[in-house]
Formats: C-alpha cells, structure tokens, sequence
C-alpha cells in the first residue's frame, strides 16, 4: 500500500512513518515529485525555469531538469538536499518500508540541459548529460535523444521571452506548435526499438537512484516508450539489483500481459480495469457485474496489478466529480483493496476524506489536489498534528480514517490475504434481495477461517440471501459439506463481513 506524503524531506519523521505502517499497513512509500524539475522559483545555486515553460508556480514533477538531483524546495537547506533526501530513505528503511520514486522515460523539461540546470558529476554520469551529442539539424537520427524541427522556432501557448530554434518535440505531440492542453512544458526523448546511446544514459539514471537505496522505480507512460528498452532496462536493472521493482503506469487492458510476461514488469496500474468500473459503478451509470467481468479478464494477472481509487491523475473521491461524499468509499474500498490479492495505493489525504475543492493555481477547480502549484492542503495540516499529537482530525475525517484503518487490518489479516477469492455473483443473481447490479458478494479465506463480504453499492440498506454453492466449498477446503445460504444486512455504500 502506498500513501504520497506532505511537506520536505524532514517532516516525514519516525512518527510519521510509524503511522503509515501502523495504522494503515503501509509496506512501501512512494516518494513522489523527488527528482528535480522546472520551477519559476530560484534556491541557492538553483535558477528558475522561464515562466512560460513552466506550468504554474511550482512546476510539473515530471518535468525533469535533471535527473540526477533532487528539489531544492523539499529541502530545509537546499544546498545539503541530496543528503536530506538519503536521510529520508535510511528513516524510511529503519520502520522496515521500502521506498518509490518516478522515473519518467519519456521526456524531459524544456530547459533540460541548460546552464544551471544540471548538476551532475561526471562520476554519476560517464555519457554527459542528454542532448549533448545530438546533430541538431537533422529531425530524426538514431544516436540524437531528442527529435528536431530545423528552421522552425517553438511556438509556445503564452509566448514571452523563451526562444527554442530549432524546436524540439514536446512530450505528447510531434509539433513546433504544441497547445495549451499539450505537454508543452516537457521535450519528448528520441527512443529506437534497437539499443541506442539514449538507452543507456537512462540506465545510467536508474542505476544512480538505486545505489542511493532506492527501493523500486513508479515508471511514467510506459506506453509512450518503446517496449524493447523497458524490458532491457528491467532485466539488465535486476542482475544487479534483483529486489527493487518496477510499476508501470499503463492504460491499454490488452497490453497487460505483454508488459508483465514479455517486459518484465512487477506491477501495472489497473486504471483501465478495475478504477474505471468502480468509478462507473459508484457514479450510478455502471453494473457491478463489471467487477466480476474485469477478474475474469485478468485472470492470473490479477496479483500483478496495482489498484486504487485515487492517484495524481484522477480526481478525489469525495470531489463533487467523482463520489462526493468520503462516506461513500467503503463499498468501493472493500472490492478494491480486499476482493484479491493485488496490493492497494493510498493517496496522501485519501484516508481523511480530502476533496481537492480548491482552485489551484493552473489547475484550477477540477477536483484534483494540484501538481503544479505550491500551497497547504488544510486536511493534511490536520493529519500532521493527528499524527504527532492524537489530535486535530474533524469528526468526518476520523470516520473515514476508520473506514481505512478497517480495511487495513482486514487486509494485513492473514487469514485473509494468504486465503484465494471466490466470486459468488454468478450463483446469486435470483438470490432474493440481491441486485447484481449494485451488490456484490465473495468469499476470502480458506480451511477453517473462511469469510463472506458483501459489497452495497446501493443508496438503500440491503437485506439479502447469498447462496454459497458446492463448488465454492470445494475450492476454499471449507469444513462445511454442502451448499448453504447465509443471510446477510448490509448499510447502503457500505460492506458487510461475515465470518461462514
């Protein structure tokens, strides 16, 4: 399970991390926004990104300005924040959890390379810096790690003192011209499906962060990248060092196994899957019946995904865009974190109820909490003197605390997490009082500890009969002898357990 923190390098103490273990069961951090990128802030030694290609205040964390130092601005001397950022990994390590970080293969900033920006040794990196190679001149050459436009200029969206000739790809879109919309902050990298001088200076980034002691690599838009480097990255990552993992951020569901079977993957994002019919269905326009289809899809891939109900990507659930109320997550939480085996994503706030209302700078109101902009979430300050004092929290938000911390335990429970799952939806859709539209029923467990949840994606309170058949009772080795009915009460957007 992995939760995105607040504040600098500092503030994630003991007691921090002893909460997210604690209490939420937390097993790896991901770090996020650590490497450094474009801001139009300047700290000690560090100038700013022109304005106009940078995307608010802050900046995009996946606008790298260089790939082998960290952000200033999380550092409480800017100057010492490698060695900051290292003590945070030996705190992390010390409460036995593992940490993430980005690696972002597909671009890099605008400026990237730029006087300044860089800073790395030439014992960090024997290749130089990317770009520095390249034959400007040319669109496309194999050995270039950027793709050109000679004699044409970068037309920017808010154009000012910036000046890009030639003009270089941008992250998402072949074009001097890259709209409001585009990823024009960012320079798309020139990647061969056959190994070029690209490919190993990112080796040689992913190297670099895992001698520092990082744990595992968040791998952004993996799709955008050409699979025979991912896979020769992976393997030629894990001769060296065989535990650290790679997640993959990927939205084609037929592309799953590829990724895990033929590139290497340890886990992939079920975004495409399992969030977006949990979405469908707590926004009413979805079946339940949906949860059953996406299982029966991945079939074995099922422990290989990574799933979650929020992420910087998507908007909060409790936004007026998604589930508006926190109140509503159980259900959804209960089929997501506890129906399989897959490990769970806990966004930073997403355990207090946090809506991302508030209109952030370039971002604006959309029911995010914004990437691009400095400010302080008022939840998470809450959560920070909760942490550190057992006080702070609202009513509401130590509910939904206990919602998770429930699920947690649930999940850490090992007569649960070592048990298979059983889907009863397929026996019960007659089963008076069940609608397999908004309910839905399994079992987890085995032997002697064998439990029934049931799911109510309903506004209304449920009272049902779950049919537990023979075939159910043969895969669990349950001590029962044959089929059974248990009757079940479930709170409407809430989920019942039942020990069978």
């Amino acid at each position: 399970m992995l939760p995105r923190l607040w504040g600098k390098f500092g503030s994630i103490d003991d007691d921090t991390l002893s909460f997210l273990k604690g209490k939420l069961g937390i097993t790896h951090v991901w770090y996020t926004g650590i490497i450094r990128h474009a801001t139009t802030a300047s700290f000690d030694g560090c100038p700013p990104s022109q304005p106009e290609v940078v995307k608010g205040a802050a900046g995009s964390p996946y606008a790298i300005t260089d790939y082998y130092d960290v952000n200033p601005y999380l550092a409480d001397n800017p100057r010492d924040r490698m060695s900051e950022f290292e003590s945070l990994l030996r705190r992390t390590h010390s409460l036995g959890i593992k940490a993430l970080i980005d690696f972002v293969p597909n671009h890099v900033s605008r400026d990237y390379g730029k006087v300044g920006m860089v800073s790395v040794s030439p014992e960090s990196c024997s290749l130089g810096p990317l770009g520095c190679a390249d034959d400007p001149s040319l669109h496309w050459k194999p050995d270039n790690d950027f793709f050109y436009y000679p004699g044409q200029h970068l037309v920017l969206p808010s154009p000012g003192g910036y000046y890009e000739n030639p003009a270089k790809a941008s992250g998402n879109c072949f074009s001097p011209i890259p709209g409001r919309n585009d990823w024009y902050e960012t320079v798309r990298l020139n990647y061969c499906d056959f190994h070029t001088p690209t490919w190993d200076r990112m080796y040689e980034i992913v190297r670099f962060w895992c001698l520092k002691g990082v744990d595992g690599f968040r791998c952004d838009m993996v799709e955008m990248v050409p699979w025979q480097f991912m896979k020769w990255l992976i393997e030629k990552v894990k001769k060296e060092f065989p535990e650290v993992i790679f997640i993959a951020e990927v939205y084609k569901k037929d592309l799953y196994r590829h990724y895990i079977e033929n590139v290497g993957f340890d886990f992939l994002y079920d975004k495409s899957g399992l969030y977006d019919t949990l979405r469908s269905i707590v926004e009413g326009h979805g079946s339940a019946r949906g949860l059953t289809w996406n299982w029966q899809f991945l079939g074995n891939l099922q422990p290989r995904m990574l799933n979650f109900l929020e992420n910087h990507d998507e908007q909060r659930f409790a936004s007026s865009f998604f589930g508006r109320d926190a109140s509503r997550t159980s259900a959804p939480l209960c089929a997501s974190m506890l129906f399989n085996t897959a490990p769970f994503m806990i966004y930073f706030g997403e355990e207090i109820g946090e809506r991302g209302m508030d209109a952030e700078g370039f971002s604006g109101l959309d029911g995010r909490t914004t990437i691009f902009d400095w400010g302080k979430v008022a939840s998470l300050e809450r959560l920070k003197e909760y942490v550190h004092t057992g006080k702070g929290l609202t009513e509401k938000e130590m509910q939904i605390l206990s919602i998770f911390t429930k699920a947690a335990s649930l999940a850490s429970c090992r007569e649960i997490s070592a048990g298979p799952t059983f889907d009863l939806c397929y026996c019960n859709e007659t089963s008076p009082g069940f609608d397999p539209d908004r309910h839905f029923a399994f079992l987890r467990g085995y032997g002697d500890k064998v439990f029934l949840f049931v799911c109510n994606f309903s506004e209304s309170d449920g009272s049902m009969e779950i049919s537990i058949p023979d075939a159910a009772i043969g895969f669990l080795r349950m001590k029962k002898t044959e089929a059974f009915r248990v009757n079940v009460s479930v709170k409407a957007n809430d989920y019942s357990i039942l020990p069978v």
